[in-house]
């Protein structure tokens, strides 16, 4: 693990870019490719799809 801390982004910030897996099947989705053209809204729940 890293020693050094990500800093928070600020509002207004522009948002780092990331990929993740998009689709049931697995296939990536970047946050650049929605880059000037849409707003995206990430939202993060804990212990979605967990058992217990």
């Amino acid at each position: 693990m890293s020693s050094a801390a990500a800093s928070m982004p600020g509002i207004g910030d522009q948002a780092p870019d990331f990929t993740l897996p998009g689709t049931p099947d697995g296939d990536p989705v970047a946050l650049s490719s929605f880059r000037g053209s849409k707003h995206v809204l990430l939202c993060f729940y804990v212990y979605d799809f967990s058992p217990g």
